[in-house]
């Protein structure tokens, strides 16, 4: 996929791989993100801070508006609700299915990193988990 990839790019794929699988296979996104989080983290170091400061300083770039995770809100959905008809083995598979189809339920929300910490999200987590429960009768 990448001919060089970074610490930064290889983290961020890592981290899309198993939080936003939808956007792993974006070699733009991943390659700006990476390079503005290593941008960021030669200026922290010029400005003075620590390596540790600095790869903080770098994380938020790298990670900002990622730590909300659709995907994997689904993925607990189809655990936490659905067990019979999305076994863990399977809730994975099926939450990359039903993420599309969830997109209106999902722009109704102004997700932040923090989103699950909100009282917001229970509103979500009740609407998807309607939502869902009407694309499986569907058979999706």
């Amino acid at each position: 996929m990448f001919q060089e990839l970074s610490y930064f790019r290889l983290s961020l794929l890592s981290y899309l791989k198993d939080s936003h699988p939808h956007l792993a296979n974006d070699t733009t996104f991943i390659a700006t993100r990476g390079d503005a989080a290593a941008e960021a983290y030669s200026t922290a170091i010029r400005n003075g801070q620590t390596h540790d400061q600095a790869g903080e300083t770098a994380n938020e770039v790298l990670y900002a508006g990622l730590l909300f995770s659709p995907y994997l809100t689904i993925v607990r959905i189809l655990w936490d609700e659905f067990e019979k008809d999305a076994t863990p083995a399977l809730a994975e598979s099926v939450a990359m299915e039903l993420l599309p189809k969830l997109d209106g339920v999902f722009d109704k929300y102004q997700l932040t990193n923090d989103f699950d910490t909100t009282p917001e999200y229970n509103q979500l987590y009740t609407e998807l988990t309607g939502a869902v429960q009407i694309l499986l009768e569907d058979d999706i």
